[in-house]
């Protein structure tokens, strides 16, 4: 409880700073494109065109394609694509900040944080690509829509947990870096993003309802495109993970703070 609320005090002390943070990433990630942040909507919308063009043969070809197939894609391609952005970033982020930390004092988890929160915004605006594809095929809004927001915000923590445990791995173990894209691809294909579980066998249905991002993409399906709202397991899957995975994280990150400066 007193760790929790020295984070919290030290957030409200350096808010500012994430703000500029926040808006400096932003900035650079556009500065020297011509489209600036439509490319937020257009990367996604261009992504899912290739992958529905791929993968709506193949299902129809079997005879089992999907209700709506292009909005289904897309909820998973973004949830996804923000979990592994924020993390990867998250990950980088303390040893790239190294010369700012060796000359002021930043708490700094603050640099993890600010690359999760970053993602989000990213995501956030690449929304705009999902009401586009909804509007364009016909899809439906239930009042369920507005219960998005709970497996994004739980989703927002377990990976700010996931990349505070990457960002203290990465300082010590450079390789973690090759190996967290390898494990991203493995989970990208165990993540049901492109597929229904229910077109798999029993065993391989068991394995894939372990993945957590599995549950987020499923719980934000359920809202938007199924109007069937959240369920009792929905929201202690995302909930519990996001709660352990941060907690996790903040144990981790505190415990091994101290040494970073020996490996910067």
């Amino acid at each position: 409880m007193a760790s929790m609320k020295l984070y919290c005090k030290d957030l409200w002390r350096y808010r500012y700073l994430l703000q500029n943070l926040i808006s400096r990433d932003f900035k650079l990630k556009y500065r020297r494109s011509v489209l600036g942040v439509a490319w937020s909507v257009l990367n996604p919308l261009m992504m899912c065109l290739v992958m529905w063009a791929v993968f709506s043969s193949i299902f129809n070809t079997r005879g089992d394609g999907i209700e709506n197939f292009a909005v289904f894609l897309l909820i998973g391609q973004l949830l996804f694509n923000f979990f592994r952005e924020s993390t990867t970033m998250a990950m980088e982020s303390v040893l790239k900040n190294a010369p700012l930390l060796r000359k002021v004092y930043i708490p700094k988890y603050i640099f993890p944080l600010e690359k999760c929160c970053f993602g989000l915004v990213n995501c956030l605006f690449s929304f705009v690509a999902l009401v586009l594809v909804m509007i364009f095929t016909g899809t439906g809004v239930e009042w369920t829509f507005i219960l998005f927001v709970y497996p994004i915000i739980t989703l927002f923590f377990f990976s700010l947990g996931v990349g505070l445990i990457l960002a203290t791995t990465y300082v010590f173990f450079r390789d973690v870096m090759h190996m967290w894209e390898v494990f991203c691809t493995a989970l990208m294909y165990g993540s049901a993003i492109f597929y229904d579980p229910a077109q798999m066998g029993i065993w391989m249905q068991r394995i894939i309802r372990l993945n957590p991002l599995y549950w987020y993409i499923t719980a934000f399906r359920s809202c938007v495109l199924w109007g069937q709202g959240l369920s009792p397991t929905m929201l202690a899957v995302c909930g519990g993970w996001a709660l352990v995975m941060l907690a996790a994280g903040l144990w981790i990150f505190k415990k091994s703070q101290d040494r970073f400066v020996l490996y910067m």
